[in-house]
């Protein structure tokens, strides 16, 4: 039995990045020697192991066949003669097919490491085109490393697209992928990937609709921010309308925050923008429209959203936003309950009323200052 560390772990060593998670291989072992050692069983397709003290994740190396279509037609092999190079060949990249032994010699049959240096994304072997998740992951890791993409490579990702095997992704999946790949460095090669071979516009149809151009300037916006994930997400759908917003966010299957508030951006984000002009009444009916009373952290998100698509078009939003906040403060001191008891017949209205008449003072008074 040899135990090998793999994929990963190796990579991101070797670019002396922070290693996470450590995966390993083990060579010339079965699921009863395993156990004996140990190890408690975790895999459902191919036999995985928690180790008994680290709980880290040891495979039995295996060999995968293709028999079906889409990302889940597979049939693997998983025994004692399979070996460590077979292991690392069903892997989707030279740069993720690297191992280290015991002894922390490397072991790169597929021309990882050069790879790595030269800042490329190659696939092992022609069983790369089996497997559509894989240019997901090839465009997400553009995005987290800013390396270039194997000609030869992103032409085996076009015979993929064109073989309609990404039409079997299904959403959850390309979200999952999507998340990962916004939250990263470089979010934005992520999609040029995408587009360049010809993916985007078949797992999301509604980039089309998109000023990809602005789109992706926000996003890088939203990144250099270091922004949470559902303002990235809100800032790259900021430009488009609500209605396309809401057709790509049920596509993805995205979560309730991330929709919502990209929904939000593309629905009143020109109407912040223009804050700066506008008068109380304006601002406090903008201010209810967006919830902002009731959800004072989504309030932030939404104007950092739109704060970044504005910086896209050259435009800032601070001015609008010192308004907004000026009225928002002077609202909120406003004693809704003791306005209900005064107006008993006309809460709603006579609340409104009380905060607009303090936020048009504080407004007046910060002009006078």
């Amino acid at each position: 039995m040899k135990i090998y560390a793999v994929g990963g772990a190796v990579r991101d060593q070797l670019l002396g990045m922070p290693v996470k998670d450590r995966d390993y291989v083990v060579v010339g072992a079965t699921p009863e020697a395993m156990i004996a050692r140990g190890f408690r069983p975790v895999g459902k397709d191919f036999p995985v192991f928690l180790h008994p003290e680290t709980n880290e994740e040891y495979a039995l190396a295996r060999t995968e066949r293709k028999t079906g279509r889409g990302y889940t037609g597979f049939q693997f092999y998983a025994a004692p003669d399979v070996t460590l190079e077979q292991d690392l060949a069903r892997r989707d990249l030279t740069i993720n097919a690297l191992a280290q032994d015991e002894h922390g010699n490397l072991i790169d049959p597929y021309g990882g490491l050069a790879d790595l240096r030269a800042g490329i994304l190659r696939h092992v072997s022609p069983a790369f085109v089996e497997d559509p998740v894989r240019i997901l992951r090839v465009a997400r890791f553009a995005a987290r490393f800013g390396f270039s993409v194997a000609p030869e490579t992103m032409a085996l990702m076009r015979t993929m697209v064109d073989n309609g095997e990404v039409d079997a992704l299904v959403p959850e999946r390309v979200w999952q992928e999507f998340a990962k790949g916004l939250m990263e460095e470089r979010p934005a090669r992520m999609f040029t990937v995408l587009d360049e071979c010809g993916a985007l516009t078949r797992v999301l149809p509604e980039w089309q609709a998109l000023d990809a151009a602005r789109a992706l300037a926000a996003l890088n916006e939203a990144a250099d921010r270091r922004a949470a994930l559902p303002v990235r997400y809100a800032a790259l759908w900021a430009g488009a309308t609500p209605e396309t917003v809401e057709a790509a966010c049920e596509r993805l299957r995205a979560p309730g925050d991330c929709r919502d508030l990209a929904i939000l951006a593309a629905r009143h984000g020109r109407a912040l923008e223009a804050a700066e002009t506008q008068d109380a009444a304006t601002l406090v009916g903008l201010l209810q429209d967006v919830d902002a009373f009731r959800r004072p952290e989504r309030y932030a998100s939404l104007l950092d959203a739109v704060a970044c698509d504005a910086k896209a078009r050259g435009r800032s939003l601070e001015p609008a936003r010192m308004r907004l906040g000026t009225a928002l403060d002077a609202a909120r001191r406003v004693d809704a309950g003791a306005v209900a008891r005064r107006h008993p017949s006309r809460i709603a209205e006579a609340v409104r009323e009380a905060r607009v008449a303090a936020a048009e003072a504080a407004l007046q008074g910060t002009a006078a200052r």
